[in-house]
């Protein structure tokens, strides 16, 4: 998983891409691009995606943005890439006079703007724009930083209110330039003389990691993008042995080698806050694993932050196969850490689609080693990812609890589920995107919405909607399913999006969820809902969903005429 050096990323393009979802790109600079477009094809490659862009011709982010007839338009990218030069703002800064050098940020941030609202207007592709590397002109020195009109002041100020214009609309995503050249430096991104001789900002050295973030960006928008983080202990949580060592004697805490492993938990504790899974996977007995957790006055992980536990003397491969059928996610969406280059290459054999990172030998190293790979990349965000922990541990506990029932309808029954069915609202209508940006299994047609089109729907006539809330005796799933219905013609709804979470597989909720579309096409007095499954390698799991549910198939689509319905038996009341 490290990042290739450019040279060897170029040998990429000669990958087959033919099988991977295409993803049209368009890319617009005020410097030469030339290098970057094979950059991110090629690291696109790399991730099982292919990339068809189109390249505006130097210096032409004006006349391709804002020209509605443009070749851009006509490519209908579904993301457009803006790359505007920091030298190049920098010439312009400092030609303009003391009282527009105090405006600078401000107008710059109106153009960028515009150049949002334009491509919006015109197109249903999210924006990607590059924030700026603050090169240092030392015309005040450190003094630039009490005066408005320097050039420090107002970089800093600029890239500052891109991140309040990219809260502000929710297409617009920014590629953090900035962050990559604090780590990389101003040596690996920018060489003036491939500036001055080919006005190439970027330096080939620092495009692969450019590339890679914006890949990433894609990747997340696209609802491919980690959700679980698997953690082993001895080592690796914290120094030491806990079987041989004790609790006194594990190093962690504020001092020594001790702080590098609570700095990892930390970490692990502030995306567990974020809504990442995280779970464990230990050669250990499992209370000797727990006890650190419960009784170590130093540790940041609690047991309350682990949604799945496991500490036995098995096949790490095997143990993380039974973490993957708790949460019900695919092997490519988890991340597993382990200091043991044995285990890590058995998980890596067996398990190829889990991300195993090459932990360093010191482990003053692992925090500063994991941030760099920008593993847990993600597109949205919602308060309720904050639940997600408690529901798959309650997920758990069901697991755990069907063993002891005879059969599945009489685990079914003493469930004791409950729905809420409600039209979509301003309150979830982040989740609900969310939603079709990130589920990808049980997906009928796997169409990503952003939250402006789900208020667009929402107030459109032609849309109905459901969303589907879930509870049960153990606790409260949440939504776990949504429905968007478009009018076809008077008397037919076509299922435009039909998504479940795979954490209600078997409970029978899309025997309820289709009782409820029926009732509802009988109220707009609708005969048919037509639905399609549009198929992906992920969404293999709903191929015979309406098959199951009794549509007949005519021309790819699938047909329910509703005088032929027959109400779904169930163990789900509606609230």
């Amino acid at each position: 998983m490290d990042i290739k050096p450019f040279n060897k990323l170029k040998k990429s393009l000669k990958k087959d891409v033919s099988g991977f979802p295409v993803v049209k790109l368009a890319i617009a600079g005020d410097s030469a691009t030339q290098f970057l477009v094979p950059a991110i094809k090629a690291t696109g490659a790399d991730q099982s995606l292919a990339f068809e862009v189109f390249e505006a011709e130097y210096d032409q982010i004006d006349l391709q943005i804002l020209n509605r007839e443009s070749e851009l338009y006509q490519h209908s990218p579904d993301f457009v890439v803006i790359q505007k030069s920091s030298q190049k703002l920098y010439s312009d800064f400092i030609a303009e006079s003391l009282v527009a050098k105090e405006e600078f940020a401000s107008s710059t941030i109106d153009q960028i703007e515009l150049y949002y609202n334009t491509i919006k207007q015109e197109s249903s592709a999210k924006v990607l724009f590059f924030n700026f590397i603050e090169i240092p002109d030392r015309v005040f020195y450190n003094y630039a930083n009490k005066l408005k009109h320097s050039w420090s002041y107002q970089i800093r100020k600029l890239n500052f209110e891109l991140m309040n214009l990219a809260q502000k609309h929710k297409d617009l995503f920014l590629i953090d330039l900035s962050s990559l050249n604090n780590v990389h430096g101003l040596r690996v991104s920018h060489n003036p003389v491939l500036y001055h001789q080919n006005t190439m900002d970027l330096n080939l050295d620092f495009l692969p990691h450019v590339a890679n973030s914006v890949v990433d960006t894609v990747n997340s928008s696209l609802g491919k993008f980690k959700k679980c983080l698997i953690l082993d202990l001895d080592h690796t949580c914290w120094g030491g042995i806990i079987g041989d060592d004790g609790i006194e004697g594990i190093k962690i805490g504020h001092t020594g080698i001790g702080n590098a492993f609570s700095q990892l938990q930390s970490w692990a504790k502030s995306l567990k806050e974020r809504g990442i899974i995280l779970a464990i996977c230990s050669k250990n007995n499992e209370d000797t694993a727990k006890e650190p957790f419960e009784k170590h006055p130093n540790m940041v992980l609690r047991l309350e932050d682990i949604s799945v536990f496991i500490a036995n003397w098995e096949n790490k491969a095997d143990n993380i196969r039974y973490i993957q059928s708790v949460l019900n996610i695919g092997f490519d969406s988890m991340v597993f850490i382990d200091d043991n280059p044995f285990e890590r290459n058995l998980v890596r054999s067996e398990l190829p689609e889990v991300t195993v990172p090459e932990l360093p030998e010191d482990p003053a190293l692992y925090l500063q080693y994991l941030a760099d790979f920008n593993l847990f990349e993600t597109a949205s965000y919602a308060i309720s990812d904050t639940d997600r922990t408690k529901q798959y541990q309650t997920e758990a506990k069901r697991k755990s609890l069907q063993r002891s029932y005879s059969s599945i309808d009489e685990y079914l029954k003493n469930l004791e589920m409950t729905a809420t069915v409600e039209a979509f609202s301003k309150f979830n209508v982040a989740r609900i995107s969310q939603l079709t940006q990130r589920s990808n299994q049980y997906n009928l047609r796997t169409q990503r919405y952003s939250e402006e089109d789900i208020e667009s729907m929402m107030a459109s006539k032609d849309h109905l909607t459901l969303s589907i809330s879930l509870k049960d005796k153990y606790g409260d799933y949440g939504l776990i399913s949504l429905i968007i219905l478009k009018r076809k013609s008077e008397k037919e709804l076509f299922i435009d999006t039909w998504i479940m979470s795979c954490r209600v597989l078997k409970r029978d909720v899309e025997k309820f969820v289709l009782n409820e579309l029926v009732a509802l096409a009988k109220e707009q007095s609708c005969d048919i809902l037509v639905g399609e499954r549009l198929p992906t390698k992920k969404n293999v799991l709903v191929e015979n969903h309406y098959k199951d549910l009794g549509f007949k198939e005519q021309s790819n689509l699938w047909c329910l005429h509703i005088v032929d319905f027959k109400k779904n038996k169930n163990y789900i009341q509606k609230n």
